[in-house]
């Protein structure tokens, strides 16, 4: 099963019209999309867009076989010209299957937001999932059944949608994840690359011919990222961003709860507000056995709070007991940990603060846990496939 992608932006295409954002001003070339319709083995057109036959045409296909048009989402603006020949667009009543002369077979899903998705099966067998911008499958435990070959989804507004879809096995690691509905949420280019790669998706110019089941293109999520910031980088949002797109992700908030400290309270709820709610959270600082453990991915914040503890438990902050010992159980406790994210088989996204590069700590102790910290963090990196640093919100790619 062949599927042509005409378009892969927003309803608004990128760059928006009249719009001034940095975003559209870069949307430039392969990164100027119009609104996503895809053409299914020349046979099917999901969404009916502006100029669809110039589309067609400038990526080598016709419209002249389409036997039907289905749209997936209510259709603003102006009334859209359907090219001569091609059937009036309709839509499938959801639930329904709808079976075409050319062999593929058309089911409707339900969506948590306006518009209906289709789940496409071809004369070979492959399946295809195509979703409408802005939506999620709504009681998709009860509806979907085996591993789709090719998910077409708004991967950066709804990561929750390829949450529930894995969580039903629904989207595997074979699963060539298609983001399309494009718009100006995030910049055009690497960053919009990376962003997909994160949630195991991708984009692809309009124009694309892709082959449904041949996924030499999915891209590996990486297993251990570290997230390295400043205060109020952004680095706590890089990490949770990074996970939205799978389901049952265990939170380990390493700072515990404080009580009394109510601005300690504020911060932990806002973390909390932004968490999908299907999230589970550990308070905990012992993080081996749960590297040791197989199960959902994890999210560590933070590195930081998880030295203070280690630092606390051997009396690094006595200068007597610290060269007694001290340092040693610290630099032990350190490789445990390391040891630990080497051999887990998770996936591990890790928080830390980057505090070298700020004013020298006035206390022997501050420098003590600064400098104890670099070399935290330096010895995490080592095991990790990604690491990353967050600055004024932007993620700057150190490794991987």
């Amino acid at each position: 099963m062949e599927l042509t992608l005409l378009g892969t932006g927003a309803p608004a295409g990128l760059p928006r019209p009249d719009c001034p954002c940095a975003a559209c001003a870069s949307a430039l070339g392969d990164d100027a999309r119009t609104a996503t319709a895809l053409l299914v083995d020349g046979a099917l057109l999901l969404d009916l867009t502006p100029g669809a036959a110039f589309a067609a045409a400038r990526a080598g296909r016709s419209l002249a076989n389409v036997r039907q048009v289905l749209l997936s989402h209510p259709q603003g603006g102006p009334a859209v010209e359907v090219p001569a020949g091609v059937p009036q667009p309709g839509r499938v009543p959801d639930g329904r299957e709808l079976a075409l002369l050319t062999g593929h077979r058309v089911r409707a899903v339900a969506m948590d937001a306006p518009g209906t998705g289709y789940a496409v099966t071809g004369p070979d067998g492959q399946r295809l999932l195509y979703l409408p911008p802005g939506g999620a499958p709504a009681g998709l435990e009860e509806s979907a059944v085996g591993m789709y070959d090719m998910v077409v989804a708004d991967v950066v507004a709804r990561p929750d949608a390829l949450a529930k879809l894995r969580a039903v096995g629904a989207v595997g690691p074979t699963t060539d994840v298609i983001a399309v509905h494009l718009d100006h949420d995030v910049p055009p280019g690497a960053e919009l690359r990376r962003r997909l790669a994160a949630a195991g998706a991708r984009a692809v110019p309009d124009g694309t011919t892709l082959v449904v089941g041949a996924y030499e293109d999915v891209p590996d999520v990486p297993r251990r990222t570290l997230v390295l910031g400043g205060a109020r980088s952004g680095k706590s949002v890089e990490a949770e961003r990074r996970l939205e797109a799978f389901p049952d992700v265990l939170y380990v908030a390493t700072g515990g709860t404080r009580g009394g400290d109510t601005e300690w309270a504020t911060r932990v709820a806002a973390h909390r507000e932004r968490r999908p709610g299907s999230w589970r959270t550990a308070e905990t600082c012992d993080l081996a056995p749960l590297l040791a453990e197989d199960g959902a991915p994890l999210l560590i914040d933070c590195l930081s709070l998880w030295l203070t503890d280690a630092m606390d438990s051997v009396g690094a902050w006595d200068d007597a007991v610290w060269a007694d010992g001290g340092e040693r159980a610290l630099r032990e406790r350190v490789r445990e940990l390391t040891s630990a994210v080497r051999a887990t088989r998770r996936t591990v996204v890790a928080v830390s603060n980057e505090v070298g590069s700020g004013i020298v700590p006035a206390t022997a102790s501050g420098r003590r846990y600064r400098d104890e910290l670099g070399r935290l963090n330096a010895a995490f990196a080592g095991e990790c496939e990604q690491v990353v640093l967050v600055v004024a919100g932007q993620a700057v790619v150190l490794r991987g």
